[in-house]
């Protein structure tokens, strides 16, 4: 028998459990349908952004404490339960906040498409004029030898479970949640090693920066160890590979396998909706983030591009505006400069094109040391440099790069700067509080250097 609804969300991620909660404000009955209780609230919440970031600032603040690994275990099995805790009052949260919609019903199970506009989820057939998918995305399984079944093994989310330190960690991925997982464990007191199949560090980066964070991470003995092909992986957490002719046996205790993500559309059964699907299992939409299908949207990691929490809620926004006027401007073409961190121990942040990047575009280049600023020196940390490319004529920003103490804030001022068009300048201009860190635009645009 068919349940009828208003709209039918399949994700308790970011994007489906705002747009949740704004159809059940206009009145609209909504089934929320979400697989795993654990993961109200989305990947974030519970297994990315929120416990990730509590553990590298108890990591930090463990780094400055007695080096004895038996008191690091102990601090670091702290850090975990306290993450626990955090990610348990979140994730309460965000389920009481729709669930306290009496046109919400939250309904547990997996979902997969059984007909046109038809979900099957628990035993029940539930159907809707509009349908969201926002199932997110989940760690890649690479077809390694010896990975599957491994008790050593871990992701990213099984990982930040784990209560006992490992003395020896090598992660599988030099990509940036590798290299966050290798800052993390090293501060921990994990001697830790990377292994990377690519030939260079970071590639996509500008190489002053590559060059930087890896002096830094070779400072702290971290191994960045290239052009790696893996054989094996072993029970007791250590794994073969090839690399320069010779096969390596490299001892651990736990081994990471970080090599990117898989997108959580296969169980859904597409087809039998009429959904499209790229090669790589992400839902095709349109401009508005709208199916092949009339009336199925897809929103977050599902439809294949840019994997935060903050491109979620923006396509929440798309898709509020579609609902709203069809012919509603707030689109997926339209969205740009979108920034993003890697919190390492010194975190770095970029919104447009790198130096790399703009090869063969005319530019104007600011650069300016970490040192030169003086709320780094009050933090202690002055390692690392800011600089921004200018349009010589427009004088606009287009790209920007920092490697200094709060750069995941300073960031998003650079950001706003671009969207509206502002000249280096109104940054250069600004009278800023201090001391902080965002000062430092005063003197990164003061002059530039080629």
């Amino acid at each position: 028998m068919l349940e009828h609804f208003d709209a039918i969300i399949i994700g308790f991620g970011k994007g489906g459990k705002t747009l949740g909660g704004y159809l059940a404000k206009k009145g609209e009955k909504v089934a929320l349908i979400e697989r795993d209780p654990a993961m109200y609230g989305g990947t974030c919440i519970n297994v990315g952004c929120i416990p990730s970031k509590t553990l590298v600032k108890a990591a930090e603040a463990s780094s400055k404490l007695e080096p004895v690994f038996s008191k690091q275990a102990e601090r670091y099995r702290a850090a975990i339960e306290r993450k626990e805790s955090v990610v348990t009052t979140l994730r309460g949260r965000n389920y009481q906040k729709l669930a306290s919609f009496p046109d919400v019903e939250v309904i547990n199970g997996s979902a997969a498409f059984s007909g046109d506009h038809e979900v099957s989820v628990a035993g029940r057939i539930l159907t809707a004029p509009k349908i969201f998918i926002n199932t997110g995305s989940s760690s890649f399984v690479p077809p390694l030898d010896g990975v599957k079944d491994n008790p050593k093994v871990y992701f990213s989310d099984s990982l930040m479970a784990l209560k006992e330190l490992p003395k020896r960690l090598t992660i599988i991925g030099g990509g940036y949640i590798g290299l966050e997982f290798a800052s993390m464990y090293n501060l921990f007191g994990s001697k830790v090693s990377v292994l990377q199949v690519e030939d260079s560090f970071i590639p996509r980066e500008d190489r002053d920066l590559a060059d930087a964070i890896s002096l830094e991470f070779s400072k702290r003995g971290i191994d960045l160890i290239y052009s790696v092909k893996i054989t094996h992986l072993d029970q007791d957490g250590s794994l073969s590979y090839e690399a320069g002719g010779k096969t390596v046996l490299l001892k651990g205790d736990a081994i990471l396998v970080a090599t990117g993500r898989s997108l959580n559309t296969k169980d859904l059964h597409g087809k039998r909706t009429g959904l499209t699907l790229t090669p790589r299992g992400a839902v095709v939409v349109d401009d508005h983030l709208q199916s092949v299908v009339p009336g199925i949207y897809a929103m977050g990691d599902v439809i294949g591009g840019l994997q935060f929490t903050y491109i979620s809620l923006d396509d929440f926004r798309i898709v509020k505006s579609s609902l709203e006027d069809p012919a509603s401007p707030k689109t997926l073409s339209a969205r740009h400069n979108v920034p993003y961190s890697v919190f390492i121990s010194l975190a770095f942040s970029r919104v447009g094109l790198s130096e790399s990047e703009a090869k063969g575009i005319p530019y104007t280049l600011f650069k300016l040391p970490t040192s030169a600023i003086p709320k780094a020196l009050v933090l202690g940390n002055t390692t690392g440099f800011l600089k921004a490319l200018v349009d010589p004529e427009s004088k606009k920003i287009f790209g920007a790069l920092l490697y200094c103490p709060e750069s995941y804030e300073l960031i998003n001022l650079i950001k706003l700067a671009m969207d509206y068009d502002l000249p280096y300048t109104a940054l250069r201009d600004q009278i800023y509080t201090h001391p902080t860190m965002s000062e430092a635009f005063n003197d990164l645009f003061a002059a530039p250097i080629a």
